[in-house]
């Protein structure tokens, strides 16, 4: 049973990476190449935040919320953006499509994240005699990291490669994607400010990256559309 367990939440936290991958254009233009060398340039920049995190953070005695740290903390994860800046702009990439791109991008970026926050965690916890929801809801919660991944891939394809997109979206495309970057401190907020239980944030989570998703989708759709 425990085996079971451990199984159904790994097929939960990774499972739709495979899918989105196999699901999507991706797969028929060989973009798994661009996927892994963005895994390796999100495993450069969080070795880069933590050394930051290390340096600039101090351990905090209680489980309380910190203004002063959660907005250093919240600056320090600026440094994801510049990491997928490098990804979108600097990785050499295949014969693909600016839209294949970003999807390449973030799907790497979101596994690796997955694979380094939440693997390890599902090895030793979900495989305990007792059940716990707490494995499953990690699990949505990586789903919903990956949307949010590719929506935030999508707005900084625009920021950076689209260079003829209206000028009255740029600062809408700059909005949603500092909330998309700044998702993280928002999470921590409504756990350790508001004492909202892992349920509550998850569904949070999940309700704001089909929101923006769904804005970042419209964007790059207005954005693709020819200039008059």
């Amino acid at each position: 049973m425990t085996v079971f367990h451990f199984f159904n939440c790994a097929i939960l936290t990774f499972g739709p990476h495979a899918v989105y991958y196999s699901a999507t254009p991706l797969s028929e233009y060989d973009t798994l190449g661009t996927s892994i060398k963005t895994a390796v340039v999100y495993l450069a920049t969080a070795l880069v935040k933590l050394i930051c995190l290390a340096t600039f953070l101090k351990v905090s005695e209680s489980d309380s919320f910190d203004p002063y740290q959660e907005i250093l903390k919240a600056l320090i994860g600026f440094i994801d953006v510049a990491g997928l800046y490098f990804a979108l702009t600097q990785l050499t990439h295949r014969n693909i499509s600016q839209n294949h791109k970003f999807q390449a991008v973030g799907l790497g970026w979101a596994f690796a994240d997955s694979v380094l926050h939440r693997l390890a965690p599902l090895w030793v916890g979900a495989r305990g005699l007792e059940f716990t929801w707490e494995y499953i809801l990690q699990g949505l919660e990586a789903n919903a990291n990956l949307v949010l991944s590719i929506s935030l891939a999508a707005l900084g394809s625009l920021m950076w490669l689209r260079k003829n997109k209206p000028k009255t979206l740029i600062p809408i495309i700059y909005l949603c994607a500092g909330i998309v970057a700044t998702m993280p401190s928002i999470t921590s907020y409504l756990r350790r400010g508001l004492g909202w239980h892992l349920p509550k944030v998850v569904g949070f989570e999940l309700f704001t990256s089909l929101v923006m998703a769904f804005i970042s989708w419209q964007l790059f759709a207005v954005c693709q559309r020819p200039s008059v």
